[in-house]
């Protein structure tokens, strides 16, 4: 419903200015060295796309049925009108550090827009329960399942060593001394993400004579009201909205936190970056999972729920390559996301203390959070996805009210910065022009 209001007041902006976001997305910063919006956008990235993108999609179709790919996609789209409004209130609330850089985020708007700082504390302790907590487990959990499909995979060890691996190599990195790893996944991560494109438009170029047929079943699951309403809680309509939400985080408040970082001339440049980031996840990786299986020839049930799923349907079509390749993505996926969803707990855990904590207490909060690396691998599939289902609604409920009720500058941005381009100009926000003067700390 938010992402329907929010659709309307931008006058669809998700869908308009897409040409624009691109052209945003290759500016440089206003200062050398500063985050780009590109940087900003790589950041958030790196926890939109990962496990859900592969696992997410393939237990959404399931245990929801194929219907639930449409139902993604509607949630994508309007979602994306949600994460442009709630990326530009981060950007036009943001904070400035000494040396000039910015940092913001949801708990920053509430603070400042709304004057309840307890309001803003609370969610900053939502984002480290969802983050640090349900989605490092359910990564971690997802990624040690896909070696489950191969002859050395024992239950009873495997999981333990994997999820052993996985902490030691996150602890690593958020520790400061893997920084040469994390430049490694950061190079492999999109190039894995374009092979992950090229491989599924080969499985669809091999049955494109299935692929009429699977669109008619994905519409007739999506629109079967009566199955929807007599099981809503497990329909292809909740199990869609879940994991798409699960997937490219839309509203929840959570890439505004990197949003707020990007250091440009005007909010709404980064608001249609993070716009652009959720189609990107969404509608191109998220569908690049689901036509891979959907076309496979292998069909969906309870039981193959999640990686089996997947494992299966590549290697019925690709064989071994494909059982190898969809375990090498997981894996660099997954790694990437727990240090992107890291990433946001440090900056919630600043505005709790109001200040940056101490040495001490951060390498005690890291270790905790790599404990958690391991107790979701060992953990059962039901335990890791009912805990994100749950940390990720308590964002959601939290973040999407406010957003609501701080709609209004959003669009007035939004009103300048199209007026500045209409002109022909480089649009460069100042808060007096929509009625901010000196209610911010970074345009004035």
């Amino acid at each position: 419903v938010a992402g329907v209001v929010f659709t309307l007041c931008t006058r669809f902006v998700q869908l308009r200015m897409v040409k624009e976001a691109f052209h945003v997305i290759r500016e440089k910063p206003k200062t050398e060295g500063a985050v780009s919006s590109f940087g900003a956008l790589m950041i958030s990235t790196a926890s939109r796309v990962g496990t859900g993108n592969i696992v997410g999609v393939a237990q959404a179709i399931c245990l929801g049925g194929v219907g639930a790919v449409f139902w993604r996609w509607f949630i994508a789209v309007f979602g994306g009108a949600s994460a442009f409004v709630e990326s530009t209130l981060a950007q036009i609330y943001k904070r400035k550090n000494p040396d000039g850089s910015s940092y913001g985020g949801p708990s920053y708007y509430m603070e400042t827009a709304l004057g309840q700082r307890w309001l803003g504390v609370l969610f900053a302790v939502f984002v480290i329960l969802t983050y640090a907590v349900g989605y490092n487990a359910l990564a971690s959990y997802n990624m040690q399942s896909t070696f489950a499909g191969f002859s050395f995979y024992d239950p009873a060890v495997t999981p333990a060593i994997m999820g052993l691996a996985l902490a030691v190599l996150f602890l690593v990195c958020i520790m400061g001394g893997g920084k040469r790893l994390s430049k490694v996944t950061g190079v492999m991560v999109p190039v894995m993400g374009v092979l992950y494109i090229l491989v599924a438009l080969v499985i669809v170029v091999m049955n494109i004579g299935r692929v009429p047929a699977m669109f008619g079943a994905i519409f007739a699951s999506a629109f079967d009201f009566k199955a929807i309403f007599g099981g809503f809680s497990g329909s292809c309509l909740m199990y869609g909205i879940k994991r798409g939400l699960y997937s490219n985080e839309a509203g929840m408040g959570s890439a505004p936190n990197a949003a707020a970082s990007a250091d440009v001339s005007h909010p709404v440049k980064q608001g249609l970056v993070q716009m652009l980031s959720v189609f990107l996840d969404t509608l191109l990786i998220c569908t690049a999972t689901a036509f891979m299986c959907l076309l496979s020839g292998v069909a969906p049930t309870g039981e193959l729920a999640g990686a089996p799923y997947v494992q299966a349907a590549l290697g019925n079509v690709l064989g071994g390559f494909g059982r190898v390749f969809i375990t090498v993505s997981m894996t660099l996926f997954a790694f990437t996301t727990l240090i992107g969803n890291y990433y946001y707990c440090e900056g919630c855990l600043r505005f709790i203390m109001k200040r940056q904590p101490s040495k001490k207490f951060m390498t005690g909060f890291r270790i905790a959070a790599s404990v958690i690396v391991f107790v979701g691998a060992v953990a059962s599939m039901s335990l890791v996805w009912n805990l994100a289902d749950v940390t990720q609604g308590l964002m959601v409920v939290t973040n999407i009210p406010v957003i609501l009720l701080l709609v209004k500058p959003a669009v007035a941005a939004l009103k300048d910065y199209q007026r500045q381009r209409q002109a022909g100009e480089n649009p460069v926000f100042r808060a007096a022009d929509i009625g901010l003067k000196e209610k911010t700390e970074f345009w004035n």
